[in-house]
């Protein structure tokens, strides 16, 4: 893919930046609604099953990623599921969250690393640059993440995110 996304490590933060060939708003959308989510999130081989959003301060996103790809081996009916509680947000602009590994019930699973994320939307003539900045407790917090394919997972997302995007214009 042409616009492939970067990936650097400042400490306990972890930089994620890729320019999408949307308009902001579009892309502020697909973060921010569950019928565009449904459609992109997660891996490839990876459907989201649930997923509920209650796009608002203090509001929760909910949802579950199950791999349906067969050739995944182990990881076939794997369910992942994940929580974010909303803390700000400016339409088109920015989305700050803290992000959970969280059970069916969204109970957070302990021992698991959250992150506080901020991702910003910059229109660049009709298209959109993504910095989602993701900070940890602590340098092995995000250590454990990395090591649990998090960045794969993330550019495999994207990339699906565009694919998405594409079909949207």
């Amino acid at each position: 893919m042409a616009n492939q996304m970067t990936a650097t490590v400042e400490g306990k933060e972890l930089i994620l930046e890729r320019v999408f060939k949307a308009p902001s708003k579009l892309v502020f959308q697909a973060f921010s609604d569950a019928e565009h989510l449904k459609r992109w999130w997660g891996p490839r081989g990876w459907d989201l099953t649930v997923c509920t959003v209650d796009f608002r301060p203090g509001g929760v996103w909910h949802y579950c990623m199950k791999c349906m790809d067969p050739n995944q081996g182990d990881f076939f009916g794997m369910e992942s599921w994940g929580k974010a509680i909303y803390e700000d947000m400016v339409e088109a602009k920015k989305i700050v969250y803290v992000d959970y590994f969280s059970d069916a019930e969204g109970s957070t699973v302990e021992g698991m690393p959250s992150s506080h994320i901020t991702m910003t939307f910059i229109e660049q003539d009709g298209a959109t640059k993504l910095i989602s900045r993701a900070r940890y407790e602590s340098e092995e917090a995000l250590r454990k993440v990395i090591e649990m394919g998090m960045e794969q997972g993330v550019t495999e997302t994207w990339d699906r995110l565009a694919e998405h995007l594409a079909s949207q214009q």
